[in-house]
């Protein structure tokens, strides 16, 4: 029997495509001879590259394109995109987003004869998921309501392909060969604090964040401070004037942080990306929710992870300062730290 040609379909965004990475992994382990293609927005395609499982990655550049929809040098691009995605014919195409331009994407992929396309049958609470996608599909796979990021796409394939979710979670995020490691390296322990999000009601207070540098810095580690754009370089700032052991970070690639999470003694952070990518690579890291539901994206497969708060109910300090000792104090808690920086992430245990 021929090995099955697979095409991916999730775009974006960045801590979604990292909870998408285990149902590659699933793929690979239930069919070791498939190839496995990935389309994700352009700003990805470096993350998803570094999962040894996919083969190829398309890179979707809709939020550029958009901005010049009619300029020879666009038009030559997305015809350029239009000729990957359909240079070769796909067994199985699965859209996990759910949105009418993911479930388009999939139609306009090539697909081989008898092949199927599937995606999700329904929303998930407080998912941005377009029911119009089903018109796309061959297969829509029914999800719980309240089933968790990682799982959903985990469940669609499973469904399709005829296997059995179990509990092992892998993201097998390598590390990129060579590693581009920012020359704001520290010499001394330190802590990421990704203090930014997109949305303000997710922020943590700013009096939190100063109360917890101090407490990181009895502990003798710095705090850096990372951001994305003008808003969160001022919001940073604005911190770091008032924490005697902080550094703003200078603006930094999704790899660079990468680099830096794996050499962190501690990550803080709100529910963003970044904060994801160092749960999935099994950092020591707490997860901070302050108005966005925990059971949607917490990490649950490492011990190395606490989950705080919850919509409506931001952690309090004192439970972020009680996660830290939670954390850095469990007994083996600093060989565990570093057993995880040098293997990629793959852990076993059941879903909540």
């Amino acid at each position: 029997m021929p090995a099955l040609k697979i095409l991916i379909v999730r775009v974006s965004s960045l801590g979604d495509v990292v909870h998408n990475m285990p149902m590659v992994s699933d793929l690979h382990r239930h069919f070791p001879d498939a190839s496995i293609d990935w389309v994700v927005e352009e700003a990805y395609v470096e993350l998803v590259r570094l999962h040894p499982d996919v083969r190829r990655v398309i890179p979707f550049a809709l939020r550029r394109w958009r901005k010049s929809l009619l300029s020879a040098a666009t038009r030559a691009e997305m015809a350029d995109f239009l000729r990957q995605l359909r240079s070769e014919p796909y067994d199985y195409i699965f859209d996990t987003q759910g949105l009418f331009k993911t479930g388009a994407l999939m139609q306009m992929a090539r697909l081989a004869p008898n092949g199927c396309r599937a995606g999700l049958a329904n929303a998930t609470e407080d998912s941005g998921y377009e029911g119009l996608s089903r018109i796309f599909h061959h297969i829509s796979v029914p999800v719980g309501l309240r089933t968790h990021g990682v799982t959903r796409s985990r469940e669609v394939a499973a469904a399709v392909l005829g296997y059995q979710v179990d509990g092992r979670v892998e993201f097998k995020l390598g590390t990129p060969q060579p590693e581009p490691v920012p020359a704001c390296l520290p010499d001394v322990p330190f802590a990421m604090l990704f203090h930014a999000t997109a949305r303000a009601a997710k922020r943590w207070s700013d009096d939190s964040w100063v109360e917890l540098a101090q407490h990181l810095a009895a502990r003798g580690m710095r705090v850096l401070l990372p951001w994305g754009n003008p808003a969160e370089l001022q919001a940073a700032n604005n911190l770091a004037a008032r924490m005697d052991n902080s550094v703003v970070l200078p603006k930094i690639s999704v790899l660079e942080a990468l680099a830096l999470i794996r050499r962190a003694t501690l990550v803080v952070g709100v529910d963003t990306g970044l904060t994801h990518i160092s749960a999935a690579l099994g950092r020591p890291t707490i997860e901070l929710y302050c108005d966005s539901p925990r059971w949607k994206t917490e990490g649950f497969w490492s011990p190395q992870i606490v989950n705080l708060g919850d919509t409506g109910t931001p952690p309090t300090l004192t439970e972020a300062i009680a996660a830290v000792a939670t954390v850095l104090d469990h007994p083996s808690g600093e060989r565990r730290a570093a057993i995880f920086t040098e293997i990629p992430a793959v852990f076993s245990k059941e879903s909540p």
